[in-house]
């Protein structure tokens, strides 16, 4: 049986008909060899990389990042994987204005060598364009953490942050407060205007919600007509002023929706973070019962525990 054998210049042409690019980077980050990258969908022609470092070619904070992987494979002996995007911020000398609008994701694959190259340790690195799985995955998460109705985040995104924000305070003690409301008589305009109506109007208090929380608020459809809002670093003060002017806003907005006689209104329950709280789940029980009281004493405002 015959043996096949593969001298250096066959390895490396080999090596350069792969799609992705492939990179030999000595410990300081030297650009030892360029092979691959012949997808011409998503690369250029690295040949001109070779004998820079890479601090020659992208800024300080990037360049660090690299070395610090380099350092790492070659450390532990072991497969390095990792992602990172690249843009016209980065790479020395391209104006920000000038190259890809969006970053460009690449997964990168990285071994160390088992052997030196001018007395220098050394790694392979493989860098694949990973773009479009990366935009597929942000869409994904998405779709999985929003409302269809609303556009607004679900109950599964709100308990994930909720459990967050409550970490947050019982590290720093920064208060959280959150808001729970639902709509006042929406059966009363369904069963007069149809389902259809009841769903404009979920959809017209949403569009409250999306002018006037600030950056940092969020808002979920609890669900059905149930909202919650959580204001992260508030007081109950400041919650229940900001509660009262959602109120209005929101009577203000479906006014049109009236039936019957019926004004469509909301009531808010708002409480904060305490701490005996052992769980958000405490506080946000502690809202529910807020907007319990709130019904029970005739709609259409806030109550605050």
């Amino acid at each position: 049986m015959n043996t096949l054998t593969i001298n250096i210049e066959q390895m490396a042409a080999v090596l350069d008909t792969l799609p992705d690019p492939v990179f030999i980077l000595s410990r300081s980050g030297k650009y030892v060899a360029v092979y691959g990258g012949r997808d011409e969908r998503y690369y250029h022609s690295g040949s001109g990389l070779v004998g820079l470092y890479i601090a020659d070619v992208v800024k300080a904070e990037k360049a660090d990042w690299f070395l610090e992987q380099i350092d790492c494979a070659l450390k532990t002996g072991k497969l390095v994987i990792k992602e990172y995007e690249l843009s016209s911020r980065d790479v020395k000398g391209v104006p920000d204005d000038n190259g890809p609008v969006a970053p460009i994701w690449f997964e990168a694959r990285i071994q160390a060598l088992d052997f030196l190259i001018d007395d220098e340790a050394a790694v392979l690195w493989v860098a694949s364009n990973i773009s479009e799985r990366h935009d597929l995955e942000i869409k994904l998460r998405e779709f999985s953490d929003t409302d269809q109705l609303t556009g607004l985040f679900n109950r599964r995104r709100l308990e994930r942050d909720l459990a967050l924000y409550y970490e947050t305070f019982e590290r720093y003690s920064l208060p959280t407060s959150i808001l729970m409301l639902d709509l006042d008589h929406l059966k009363t305009v369904n069963d007069t205007l149809g389902h259809h109506a009841g769903d404009e109007m979920i959809r017209e208090v949403a569009d409250v919600f999306r002018t006037e929380l600030r950056k940092t608020d969020t808002a979920s459809r609890f669900g059905g007509d149930e909202f919650v809002i959580v204001l992260p670093n508030t007081e109950q003060k400041q919650a229940v002023q900001f509660a009262e002017r959602l109120c209005e806003c929101v009577r203000r907005k479906l006014q049109r929706f009236s039936a019957n006689g019926v004004a469509v209104t909301v009531s808010l329950g708002v409480t904060v973070t305490m701490p005996e709280d052992r769980s958000f789940e405490a506080t946000l029980k502690r809202a529910d019962k807020a907007l319990y009281e709130a019904k029970k004493r005739g709609r259409n405002q806030v109550v605050a525990v």
